[in-house]
């Protein structure tokens, strides 16, 4: 079993589970280094989502090249690491929230059928079994978390509008980012499973005086080996074998 992981905000280093081997690899979207690793006898797949130096802003991040690498790589399941705000003021900064649904507010290039039509299925966006295995690993670990959440994503890089929030908040959103899409639609695109670790790392516009981006790694660092230990879990937990209906997507989606 090979494990796609893409980390967010905080976790650029490729030696996040020890040595890693870096593997480079060609797309029709740009080359992507990849750094693999192991989390006891499963193949970990690294991509650090902004750079090693947080050089990407989300709205430059390569999506469809680093979707594109793991594919090629054989790889079937996504974990992703992801900072949000939160909109639902249940949720404290430090909560890990398992996002089940999202709503997308960008202006990016989401799709890999330009030359053809292709109507995938994303319902639930999120792979279920995926999000079983984080939730299990929580409870497992004592982590304080959330099982489930509408995610909103936001073109970025700036913070959204106090204006803005109170809108999501009508739509039902309980999160804001600017990452998870179209990360995730892409993975379903190539029937591969999707899932989020979102990290809590403050209130949203309007819920607190001024959003900096020193508060959300803070809020990330002093939560790195909880999260890293919940990545390890949630890994290991990831059934071998796939029943989801995540690897059957494509069927009946091509007119």
């Amino acid at each position: 079993m090979k494990i796609g992981l893409i980390g967010g905000s905080g976790i650029y280093d490729p030696k996040v589970f020890g040595k890693a081997e870096i593997i480079a690899v060609e797309t029709p979207y740009g080359d992507v280094k990849v750094y693999k690793g192991y989390v006891d006898d499963i193949e970990v797949y690294f991509i650090p989502r902004h750079g090693e130096k947080h050089q990407y802003p989300p709205h430059k991040v390569m999506y469809k090249a680093n979707i594109y690498a793991f594919k090629s790589l054989g790889i079937e399941r996504i974990l992703s690491t992801n900072s949000v705000g939160a909109i639902n003021t249940k949720l404290k900064p430090g909560t890990i929230v398992v996002p089940s649904n999202l709503i997308d507010f960008t202006l990016r290039g989401d799709t890999f059928y330009d030359n053809e039509t292709v109507h995938i299925d994303i319902t639930e966006p999120f792979c279920k079994e995926v999000r079983t295995a984080i939730i299990l690993s929580c409870i497992d670990l004592g982590i304080e978390f959330y099982p489930r959440g509408t995610y909103v994503c936001t073109h970025g890089p700036r913070f959204e509008t106090s204006a803005e929030i109170k809108m999501f908040k009508k739509l039902g959103c309980d999160i804001v980012g600017m990452t998870i899409y179209p990360e995730v639609s892409l993975a379903r695109e190539l029937e591969m499973c999707y899932a989020s670790i979102c990290t809590v790392t403050n209130f949203a516009a309007g819920y607190q005086d001024k959003l900096t981006a020193k508060e959300v790694i803070d809020i990330v660092k002093r939560n790195e080996e909880k999260l890293k230990r919940l990545i390890a879990e949630s890994i290991k937990r990831i059934p071998k074998e796939r029943n989801c209906s995540c690897a059957k997507i494509l069927k009946d989606a091509k007119l």
